[in-house]
């Protein structure tokens, strides 16, 4: 599962991380924009209210369930064959790094029909092209609904692509995080729908 969000979108991602059960049987990875230059304690911040563990990606981790794995400012996030995390300073892509795009289309590549992607409010198009490999992959895109983004350039983008398969309000992206487990561990595919 990848939760991606940059200008207007932290406060929809931080409750759907709290709303995410105990036992959750896959891992996130999650994609924020921002400043390497700044220091954040954005993780630290979620910690305490979360069921999940929240956690800084780390070079060659494992991706485990149950955990939220960050990208640390001023790396992109990939998965590698063997699902254990690869951190890159390559350039930015979108004038991005981390680039929500090439955590989406290395996902993609590994999970296959398995990832889960959602992209809440930003202010550039990074995320649209990620969703378009998560679709070809045959995986899950959710969107934000844009009305209820603070800033809606980056859930357009991914649905102009035509790539996203549900848009979701805030509400509903929360309720969604709440049921996810269920929907994983008892193969219900009616989300899908």
């Amino acid at each position: 599962m990848i939760l991606a969000c940059s200008a207007g979108g932290f406060k929809v991602l931080f409750d759907m991380l709290r709303a995410l059960p105990a036992d959750l049987p896959v891992g996130v990875l999650v994609i924020i924009h921002r400043n390497a230059r700044y220091e954040t304690h954005i993780e630290e911040s979620i910690m305490a209210k979360s069921h999940i563990t929240i956690k800084v990606a780390e070079e060659k981790e494992q991706i485990r369930p149950g955990t939220a794995y960050f990208a640390p400012a001023g790396y992109h996030l990939l998965v590698e064959p063997d699902r254990s995390i690869s951190l890159d300073t390559s350039e930015p892509v979108n004038f991005c790094r981390p680039s929500i795009d090439v955590t989406m289309q290395s996902a993609a590549d590994i999970y296959g029909p398995g990832t889960l992607a959602v992209l809440l409010s930003g202010a550039n198009q990074d995320g649209a092209q990620g969703m378009r490999a998560v679709q070809h992959a045959a995986g899950l895109c959710i969107v934000q609904h844009p009305e209820q983004a603070e800033i809606r350039t980056m859930p357009e983008a991914a649905i102009n692509l035509g790539a996203a398969d549900l848009i979701l309000t805030n509400e509903e992206l929360v309720t969604f995080s709440q049921q996810l487990a269920n929907y994983i561990l008892g193969g219900d595919q009616s989300w899908r729908n």
